[in-house]
């Protein structure tokens, strides 16, 4: 009995020391992210305009010229082929600018084409989708959104686990072209509705939610 009580003692010792160095080596190299920071970030990024990613569904309408209209889905290695327009490049461009490439190619065929391209069934980009992985209840990338705040993403990933440490997780973006970790309260924010631990979220946000020690 005394050798169980031993060994007990010594794992959470263990567990202990390795939580401590933990918390000094994340309070060296993260930061708390607070909503005047997350805004601030935000406000960098201020004309935020959506461009296509594999797996996206593209409608596009050719003006007074439905049997080169259709309907595609962005191929993973981010091209479509359309009628008279062959593996064209579509990730990465905007809706207007996938247009104005599309009458471009045909206007070979037709006199003065006029295209609009619509996007349904968002995917984004790899490089812009939130990424949520840990202690979330699905795990998963989500499309980004204009004005995404943490408690958006949290409902979308279905809150927290019972063993997720919230309030230790940390949201690795970049900022200025430099990558930086951030301490975020998901905990506060979902379990006790500390509305001022909500943040704004940023295209390519990467969303970590450690496992609590105990």
């Amino acid at each position: 009995m005394r050798t169980v009580v031993l060994l007990d003692w010594k794992k959470i010792s263990v567990y202990s020391v390795v939580g401590l160095i933990w918390a000094l080596s994340s309070g060296c190299s993260s930061k708390s992210l607070d909503t005047n920071v997350a805004l601030e970030s935000l406000r960098s990024v201020p004309d935020y305009q959506y461009v296509i990613g594999p797996g996206d569904s593209v409608n596009v309408f050719v003006w007074r010229n439905s049997e080169v209209s259709t309907s595609v889905t962005v191929r993973p290695d981010g091209k479509i082929t359309t009628p008279l327009v062959e593996d064209l490049q579509a990730s990465g461009k905007t809706p207007s600018q996938l247009a104005r490439n599309i009458e471009e190619v045909l206007s070979t065929y037709i006199k003065e084409p006029s295209v609009t391209v619509v996007v349904s069934g968002f995917v984004g980009p790899y490089n812009q989708q939130v990424r949520v992985v840990g202690e979330a209840a699905q795990p998963q990338a989500l499309a980004y959104r204009e004005h995404m705040t943490l408690l958006d993403v949290m409902i979308a990933v279905g809150g927290l686990t019972e063993y997720a440490a919230g309030n230790k997780a940390r949201l690795t973006r970049y900022v200025n072209g430099e990558e930086q970790t951030f301490v975020v309260r998901a905990a506060d924010l979902t379990k006790d509705g500390d509305i001022s631990a909500n943040v704004y979220m940023l295209p390519g946000d990467v969303l970590i939610i450690p496992e609590t020690w105990f």
